[in-house]
């Protein structure tokens, strides 16, 4: 690059920090970086330290070779004798720096690369780390993106206008789901991770989180604060059970989410692929809540055995299979949606069990609503 070159390099950087808002400085400080590396690799083993000094207003970029006067050299590369310093300059002293001017072998070439590999490189990261900032508080909201590419088993999804890659790991994938190239899909992301050269953006089809956002969306109650989601227990593809409270009793919570015909719960349900909801009352009443999260198996009782959390619950003969589930899994979701170990047996096999518990609740209580009305609303 002659001095010319360099002039209407400088000019470029000062349409970009224009166009881009990145200021030149930035450019500048890792051209010069960039330049004395590849200096360096130029000269291996002729030359150590390596300045740079730069004349914005001329348009220039000289090199220089920095070496210490020392009494006895042991680093040529660092360091200088003080007699050959003073055949440079009869005025040095020990502790001074030598620099000497050094004109690189084929620099115009060299500079230009480097020049153009500093501009794209700082363009991408600058734009990068803009949108990452951009993205900072997304943790845990849901946005729209589009599958660009499949690498293995990790499904790599465009989001924010383009700038910012999502990575889905192939534990946040719905085992059922099959994503293909420039799909459109919805996802929540779990994790923004920034770094000089691994920013990230983690998202998420099969976080409980997902389906949180997705009724947000469709029910204005919960957005509104009027219903709140107390848990959220998923097996992504199959099952989820959700439950939901009140703040205001003059608002029915299960109707909220069911919405009309179903619309607003079937609107979910559409979205995970047919995957089945629960939508459960919650209830402050531990026992009570483990009743209606076994739905939609009807629980004739529920009863607080020896030890912290742990309970028994009692169903028809004919609704075992039911409320235990296709591989436990419907036993297993209420239990992480209780948080207490679930025992569950049929009525038959209960009547032959002496227990003798006061902590029990069963259908005739007060206590327990009816559900029959969430099990019309709730596939089986």
């Amino acid at each position: 690059m002659t001095s010319k070159d360099f002039k209407e390099f400088f000019l470029a950087l000062e349409d970009l920090e224009k166009e881009k808002g990145i200021p030149k400085e930035i450019f500048l400080e890792a051209l010069e970086n960039a330049l004395v590396s590849a200096c360096k690799k130029q000269y291996a083993g002729a030359v150590g330290t390596v300045e740079i000094k730069t004349n914005y207003e001329k348009g220039t970029m000289d090199f220089y070779t920095v070496r210490t006067i020392v009494e006895e050299v042991t680093d040529p590369e660092n360091e200088i004798s003080l007699d050959d310093a003073r055949t440079l300059k009869k005025s040095y002293k020990l502790g001074d720096k030598v620099r000497e001017k050094l004109i690189p072998k084929d620099f115009s070439r060299i500079a230009a690369q480097t020049a153009k590999q500093v501009i794209l490189q700082k363009l991408h990261e600058t734009e990068r780390d803009r949108a990452m900032n951009e993205f900072s508080d997304k943790e845990g909201e849901l946005l729209v993106g589009v599958v660009r590419k499949i690498d293995g088993k990790n499904v790599y999804i465009e989001i924010g206008k383009g700038q910012i890659e999502g990575l889905m790991l192939p534990s946040d994938q719905v085992p059922s789901e099959k994503y293909v190239v420039n799909q459109k899909i919805k996802v929540f992301v779990k994790r923004v991770k920034s770094g000089a050269r691994n920013a990230q953006v983690l998202v998420s089809r099969s976080a409980p989180g997902l389906v949180r956002k997705l009724f947000e969306e469709e029910v204005p109650e919960i957005k509104q604060g009027t219903v709140v989601i107390k848990e959220i227990s998923r097996e992504a593809g199959a099952r989820t059970k959700i439950a939901i409270y009140s703040e205001d009793e003059r608002v029915d919570a299960i109707g909220a989410c069911v919405g009309n015909k179903g619309a607003r719960v079937n609107a979910v349900v559409e979205e995970l692929r047919g995957e089945k909801i629960d939508i459960i009352p919650w209830s402050e009443n531990p026992l009570e809540f483990i009743a209606k999260a076994l739905s939609p198996a009807k629980v004739i009782s529920v009863t607080q055995l020896d030890g912290e959390k742990t309970a028994m619950a009692v169903v028809p003969d004919d609704k075992l299979s039911l409320a235990i589930g296709k591989d436990g899994q419907n036993a297993r979701l209420a239990v992480r949606l209780t948080g207490w170990k679930i025992d569950v047996k049929s009525e038959s096999v209960a009547s032959s069990l002496n227990l003798d518990n006061e902590e029990e609740f069963d259908e005739n209580d007060d206590l327990l609503t009816d559900i029959k009305d969430i099990e019309e609303n709730v596939e089986e």
